[in-house]
């Protein structure tokens, strides 16, 4: 009888620190045993590089579907989001982060983050984080104003991929009723 294969060894399968390897299957694994998300929590410190960003997107890909499961780790993800220098991690969070239930505080912290991850010289980094600060406005209308002045600026001025985020959320947060208009359905995210 052979041992099942460890979270931590599905995650150290890939090449590339960056590469998707089984992130796939981990994050169906956690859909089927929601108690083992503390243990790619974990994993999101590893010292291997691909280890702690395929752990930071199965978290993302289950927490698509599932946004409350890594929500008892809330506080981590938030100091995580602030601290995270590696590309893939940072994207990841700035799509985890916001789908969180937030207090007002705990939102404005995340945005102040993510403004600062506008200035990442990634393109997906950046594209991400308008995703979480649109996702923010939702907990925190108060974002709303700076946010929708990020986005425009961002639609005219900024990569290929911001241009096109930007204009997609733009039409969504500018519409009479944001919910109506497909907000919860826009590419990067799916209904809660």
């Amino acid at each position: 009888m052979t041992r099942p294969e460890t979270i931590r060894l599905m995650l150290a399968a890939g090449r590339h620190p960056l590469s998707v390897g089984r992130v796939r299957e981990v994050a169906a694994l956690i859909h089927a045993q929601p108690e083992k998300m503390s243990q790619l929590i974990e994993y999101l410190w590893d010292e291997d590089p691909g280890v702690a960003n395929r752990a930071a997107d199965a978290i993302e890909r289950a927490s698509c579907h599932q946004p409350s499961l890594p929500a008892p780790w809330k506080d981590s993800l938030l100091g995580l989001l602030a601290e995270a220098q590696q590309n893939k991690l940072r994207w990841n969070l700035a799509l985890v982060v916001p789908r969180l239930t937030l207090t007002v505080p705990e939102c404005r912290r995340a945005a102040t983050i993510l403004r600062t991850y506008l200035e990442d010289k990634s393109s997906i980094v950046k594209t991400c984080a308008m995703q979480g600060l649109a996702e923010l406005t939702r907990q925190d209308a108060s974002l709303l104003p700076e946010v929708l002045d990020l986005l425009r600026i961002f639609a005219r001025s900024g990569t290929p991929a911001m241009r096109a985020r930007g204009r997609i959320l733009l039409r969504k947060l500018e519409a009479p009723n944001p919910r109506l208009a497909g907000f919860r359905e826009s590419a990067l995210t799916k209904p809660r």
